[in-house]
């Protein structure tokens, strides 16, 4: 409340003491006045004239008016008084209410912009997070690029150089025909008849015509193994390498097994094979040879299969160096080293599909050794006794 309320207020109450006390004392007065007045109307009741009585209630009422107007005026101040109070009051809720409403508007405009920081704040997070992903997943995918590059080159490198391996392989191989063919025709050679009783003198001259195919061929293999060891390191061919280890270490023991190979005299061809639509002749000994050529053949292929599947190397028999050499378990004294190449690499090429996918369509295993189906063999074959 203000001091011009304040102030206003005790005018209102010094006024409204001051017009009781006056009523107060007017009262008192009148009380006295009758009783003075009755008593001297006792005493002078027949002395006092008759027109002196109105006179006085005339007085009287006069009094009361006034009384009554200033109780009518106390009343009206108390009630502006009551009204200015409550209209402080109300004047003094709005201005409260102003200013919590302000404050609620403050307060939510403060709320506001913290919930709009706290959002941009997550948003700079999240972009910084996806941020670090592209930059990461940018990364990752520099480097794998790196290494299909990398994985391409090397494989390029690893097909040109098996490209030239194998250039050099077949123009080492029409070079080794070439000299066979020239032997063949030097030493006049002999070609076996059906039921023809070979003698000593052409079963050595035989075995001089196919050894000398068969040491041409060996004089490069040492070449060849060095080069091939380096070219299956390259490829981290693992397996293949452990297994044409084990196939260069037999090649060696035949080395020695022909050098001090015994054969049997005094033996005629009577058994026939069909190879290409053309007949030919050999003995027991060499249908023997030529069922050990499949089998030879099926074996190392099985191997070489399992080998490059265990490598994950791509399915490729004619690039597998068994197939190319096809000599392996090859005897000089009874059958051609063509004869010998063409089915050990008939064995061959069925043995890989087995290995290569796990399976025994072709041939089974028994005995430690893998070994083609007979029904196989003598479709293969196809030998008969003439």
């Amino acid at each position: 409340m203000t001091n011009n309320s304040t102030k206003k207020l005790l005018g209102y109450a010094l006024g409204f003491g001051v017009a009781v006390t006056f009523a107060a004392g007017d009262v008192s007065a009148q009380r006295n006045g009758r009783g003075r007045d009755k008593g001297d109307e006792k005493k002078t009741e027949r002395k006092a004239p008759p027109a002196q009585q109105p006179q006085a209630r005339s007085d009287q009422g006069q009094q009361r008016q006034v009384w009554a107007e200033q109780e009518r005026q106390r009343r009206a101040q108390a009630q502006q008084a009551q009204q200015a109070q409550q209209a402080q009051q109300q004047q003094q809720r709005q201005v409260q209410a102003q200013q919590q409403q302000q404050q609620r508007q403050v307060w939510a405009e403060q709320q506001r912009q913290k919930q709009i920081q706290a959002q941009q704040e997550q948003q700079r997070r999240v972009q910084a997070q996806q941020d670090d992903q592209r930059r990461i997943q940018s990364d990752r995918n520099y480097q794998i690029r790196q290494a299909q590059d990398q994985r391409r080159a090397i494989e390029e490198k690893n097909r040109q150089v098996q490209l030239q391996e194998q250039e050099r392989q077949r123009a080492e191989q029409d070079r080794y025909r070439q000299q066979n063919n020239r032997n063949w025709n030097n030493n006049q050679r002999i070609v076996p008849q059906a039921n023809a009783r070979m003698t000593r003198d052409d079963q050595e001259s035989l075995r001089r015509q196919r050894l000398s195919q068969y040491n041409q061929r060996w004089s490069n293999w040492q070449s060849i193994e060095q080069q091939r060891q380096r070219q299956l390191q390259q490829q981290r061919r693992n397996a293949y390498l452990t297994y044409q280890q084990r196939y260069w270490d037999r090649i060696r023991q035949d080395q020695l097994r022909l050098q001090q190979a015994r054969y049997y005299d005094n033996f005629y061809n009577n058994y026939r094979y069909n190879r290409g639509g053309q007949y030919y002749y050999t003995s027991q000994y060499g249908a023997q040879m030529l069922r050990d050529a499949v089998n030879n053949g099926y074996q190392e292929g099985f191997y070489e299969g399992q080998a490059d599947r265990r490598d994950g190397w791509r399915f490729d028999y004619q690039n597998a160096y068994g197939y190319q050499d096809a000599a392996l378990g090859y005897d000089a004294y009874y059958v051609s080293y063509d004869d010998y190449n063409y089915y050990f690499r008939e064995g061959f090429q069925r043995g890989y599909e087995d290995g290569y996918y796990g399976r025994y369509r072709y041939g089974n295993y028994s005995g430690g050794k893998y070994s083609i189906l007979g029904s196989v063999l003598g479709t293969i074959l196809n030998l008969a006794l003439n």
